[in-house]
């Protein structure tokens, strides 16, 4: 590192956090219940909640790991775009199949489904899961972003993680679930618009975009790779994995996890909720490759600079490759500017930490606290506990961070492992109740543990298969296992239970839902979005050629 933060830079980064913590005490003021705090009043519009949508994918994971990934990580390159061909066509599985029924039962958790599907076991497994697994993969971003504040303030990590962490859970104290979705869409156009200097910066230095392709190694400029499968080939990111197991994990996030799916249920209706889907669908793919490209000029730069490696922070062995970025910044950028590449990545964070902070307390909320101890609170009172949940989950995600690093080799690859080993059960247990009539909640429990014990037989004992694979393997188990648990240990007291959810099940069929409360042809915008992944996958093709 040459260059510190100055007087300057300081302010710039001062006077937007104090903007975001005056801007959610603003919106404080406007919020009376819990439904204010949680899902906005249902009034957000869709681009807002679509925006939101992506900054939270635009995290620091992502600025970090991914030009990381692209330029140095075994086995990487541009090879990581194809796991976003599955965006649009899980888009077209949620806009069809899973929201307009839960817009059609107002909920604030998207857990308390599995309570009116299945029972209250079901519900409580699968919210405690969601608090796990979320909390903890929150924190592998804390900690991300929290040595990139150390590398270039020298606060140290401990004051790193505080300085990140005390701003983030102030706002979202304060703010609730609209503070969340405005301070993204701000955060997004920041972090988009540095993103986009750095790359005409690294253009500019490289000769031109294509010269930047030109200078990256042949192997990292495969674009789509259909050499291998990735069962059992030790080749992760093959096609097949990263489309299909892709397209589960996908489904599994916008659907089933209360991070994402409760800025969905914070718009006015389902056309509202579709919308902010279809526009993610068509608009995270550039994203994506702005950060990609970033990758692709910091490759270029490091071949023409044999120097810069050397100066990254060792990791081992090795160097920290997930630094090389914000190295880059503090290098290049003037002063004043370094402080707003600092703003960007405190974006980035932010807006990831934000939305599943707020998803937590929701969570935690709706699942537990108001469960057992009914409805006796006020409406204030609910509004005040909330905020004060939001707070110590705050608490514990930055506790967290201090014991989560060199969980992989770059931090990208980190969260999506995370995720993976549920994520496919997690859906399957959804698509019990919604495709099957007969499943009920022990057998769903008892699938969802199965596969995720699966999928960590696999994690420790059989590594050379993709962990892209698990979101599909654990999917399957678990459907498998509900429904011959269902077929097949029914008692005849069981078989009452399971005419009981088949009333149930028969009650919530999504198609009708979405035929008499759309206005808008759904279906038609599907289709829309499946060419664009055909036009997506040409890009691609072209690429690699």
């Amino acid at each position: 590192m040459t260059q510190t933060l100055s007087t300057i830079d300081w302010l710039v980064i001062l006077a937007y956090l104090l903007l975001l913590i005056g801007f959610a005490w603003w919106l404080s003021r406007q919020q009376e219940s819990r439904e204010d705090y949680y899902v906005g009043g249902r009034k957000v519009g869709a681009w807002p909640v679509a925006l939101s949508i992506m900054a939270t994918q635009c995290s620091t994971s992502s600025i970090l790991g991914a030009p990381a990934f692209v330029a140095f990580a075994a086995g990487g390159g541009l090879v990581w775009l194809q796991y976003e061909l599955a965006v649009p066509l899980a888009m077209v599985g949620l806009i069809l199949f899973m929201m307009p029924l839960f817009r059609h039962l107002k909920l604030v958790s998207v857990y308390s489904y599995l309570e009116q599907r299945f029972d209250l076991h079901t519900r409580l497994t699968l919210s405690g899961l969601f608090l796990f697994i979320r909390a903890f993969a929150t924190s592998v971003t804390v900690y991300s972003i929290a040595i990139v504040v150390d590398l270039i303030t020298g606060l140290g990590f401990f004051w790193s993680v505080i300085m990140l962490g005390a701003f983030t859970v102030i706002y979202d104290v304060l703010g609730g679930i609209r503070g969340v979705i405005y301070s993204d869409v701000l955060q997004l156009i920041i972090l988009m618009s540095v993103l986009l200097l750095l790359l005409l910066m690294l253009m500019e230095s490289s000769g031109g975009v294509f010269a930047m392709l030109d200078n990256l190694d042949a192997e990292r400029r495969q674009a789509l790779n259909f050499s291998a499968h990735g069962l059992g080939d030790g080749e992760t990111f093959a096609f097949w994995p990263m489309l299909i197991g892709g397209l589960f994990l996908y489904m599994s996030y916008y659907g089933c996890d209360q991070s994402q799916v409760q800025r969905t249920l914070s718009t006015e209706n389902v056309d509202a909720s579709n919308q902010a889907l279809f526009l993610n669908g068509l608009m995270r793919f550039p994203l994506v490759l702005l950060y990609c490209l970033v990758g692709v000029g910091i490759a270029s730069f490091a071949a023409a600079n044999p120097e810069f490696l050397s100066t990254l922070p060792r990791n081992g062995d090795s160097p920290e490759y997930n630094l090389a970025v914000p190295l880059y910044m503090i290098n290049s950028l003037p002063v004043g500017m370094v402080g707003l590449s600092m703003v960007a990545l405190f974006a980035a964070a932010m807006s990831s930490l934000d939305s599943v902070l707020n998803a937590l307390s929701a969570t935690t909320m709706e699942d537990f606290v108001r469960r057992y101890h009914g409805t006796g609170w006020s409406a204030r009172q609910e509004l005040i506990y909330s905020r004060g949940i939001t707070a110590a989950w705050g608490l514990v995600t930055l506790v967290m961070a201090f014991f989560v690093g060199n969980i992989a080799d770059t931090v990208l690859e980190a969260i999506n492992q995370i995720g993976s080993m549920a994520n496919g059960s997690i859906l399957a247990v959804f698509a019990l109740g919604l495709l099957t009539a007969r499943a009920y909640g022990k057998g769903a429990i008892a699938g969802l543990l199965l596969g995720i014990v699966v999928n960590g037989y696999f994690w420790i004992f059989v590594p050379s298969i993709s962990w892209l694979w698990w979101n599909v393997i654990g999917f399957v188990v678990t459907f498998l296992a509900g429904w011959l648990w269902a077929s097949v240990f029914q008692s005849n007291t069981q078989d009452v239970i399971a005419e009981e959810q088949d009333a149930v099940g028969q009650e919530f069929k999504v198609s009708d839902y979405l035929a008499r409360e759309a206005k808008v042809n759904w279906r038609q915008r599907s289709i829309l979005l499946m060419i664009w992944f055909g036009v997506l996958t040409i890009l691609l093709w072209w690429l690699a050629a």
